[in-house]
């Protein structure tokens, strides 16, 4: 069997057939009712300035391709803004699906670098992008307190913060990721 995108041979390693079902039990569950008319990637804001094909993606799904999907750095080209389930001839909840495939991509240890980072940030200062010197100083000139009443000043809220994040399991997900990243 050819992969009907790359052309590549596709062997039976390389399909996981609960990787579907996976998705389905997750909520997209009319995954498999997609005809490929190519809707979704025709109306994708993203596809028009990236390499992302959201028809590609839910292709490779169905056919349970999980390493290909969850190591794809495209898997975090979507915008979330739902344009493809709405125009989607049958209903596919192919935004949903497409998050799904997130979170199991980050709970299989693919997370872009961008992403860890960001993540880390919010870890030790409670903020994905911390208030720098420059932000510091506009604040100041404004007459506005350097760091504003966040968890920047706020040590306990940082707490708090952190302290939710041990709990729910995210700091523990976010440092058990390696440093290489998709």
């Amino acid at each position: 069997m050819a992969n009907p995108i790359s052309g590549e041979k596709i062997g039976s390693e390389d399909i996981d057939p609960q990787f579907t079902e996976r998705i389905i039990e997750a909520g997209a569950d009319r995954i498999r009712t997609c005809i490929q008319c190519g809707t979704c990637s025709s109306v994708c804001p993203s596809g028009r300035r990236t390499a992302f094909r959201t028809r590609e993606l839910m292709r490779k799904a169905i056919l349970g391709l999980k390493d290909e999907v969850l190591a794809s750095p495209d898997l975090w080209l979507c915008a979330t803004c739902y344009t493809c389930l709405e125009r989607c001839p049958r209903e596919i909840k192919v935004t949903d699906a497409i998050i799904i495939m997130r979170n199991m991509a980050v709970d299989e240890g693919f997370m872009l670098p961008q992403h860890r980072k960001a993540s880390q940030k919010l870890i030790s200062t409670g903020h994905a992008v911390p208030i720098d010197e420059y932000n510091r100083e506009i604040r100041k000139s404004l007459g506005l307190d350097e760091l504003p009443p966040t968890t920047h000043s706020k040590k306990k809220a940082l707490k708090d913060v952190q302290k939710i994040m041990k709990k729910t399991g995210f700091k523990t997900l976010i440092e058990g990721q390696s440093e290489g990243g998709v």
